[in-house]
């Protein structure tokens, strides 16, 4: 089986479980981090120009809305974990009861080419830098601070703006199932990507 893991604090909880209980799992790892700790635990991770597709991604959010759409990347590799859910069959979001909203917030993480970065934080809009190491990949992480009024329009928005690796925003259509835990059962949440 071809796993892609997320990143984050419910990616690190998970890994325990994929290493004692499945054998033969060909796994690939949006972070350094998530990586070093799959490894540690005996997983074999690859590149995901080896693997090819995905059977399942499984990963984490900072905030889900009625409708699907979820904003991630608090840890920064949220160009990453979209290429790996964009890759998967099955894209599978685990959430804390506390992530779930009525309607997203600001900040929307986001991926900036480093060359001419205040350009591209001017034409964003209501940006700025975070104080963090750059991406995996090398990308300026910054956060959208505005409104966000219709996710569509803004995803659609910071997708066109010259500088933008990526941001934030995943779309109700990437995501197969979304799992809801709190104090009582795990809520299930059909995504906008049909179920394979």
């Amino acid at each position: 089986m071809r796993v892609g893991l997320g990143t984050g604090t419910t990616v690190a909880y998970l890994l325990p479980a994929l290493a004692g209980g499945l054998k033969g799992l060909r796994c690939v790892a949006t972070s350094p981090a998530t990586e070093l700790a799959a490894r540690a635990l005996g997983l074999t991770v690859e590149a995901l120009d080896e693997v090819g597709e995905l059977d399942i991604a499984i990963d984490g959010t900072d905030q889900v809305d009625p409708r699907g759409w979820l904003i991630k990347g608090g840890g920064g590799a949220h160009t990453r974990e979209k290429i790996v859910a964009a890759s998967a069959r099955r894209f599978v979001v685990i959430a804390s009861a506390n992530k779930v909203v009525d309607e997203l917030t600001p900040p929307v993480p986001l991926e900036l080419v480093p060359f001419a970065v205040e350009h591209a934080l001017a034409a964003v809009g209501c940006a700025r830098l975070r104080e963090v190491e750059r991406s995996p990949d090398g990308g300026v992480i910054a956060d959208y601070l505005g409104p966000i009024g219709d996710p569509r329009e803004l995803s659609a928005r910071l997708s066109a703006t010259p500088g933008v690796v990526e941001h934030g925003l995943f779309a109700p259509e990437m995501v197969s199932v979304i799992l809801i835990a709190g104090e009582g059962p795990i809520q299930r949440r059909a995504g906008g990507k049909p179920d394979p």
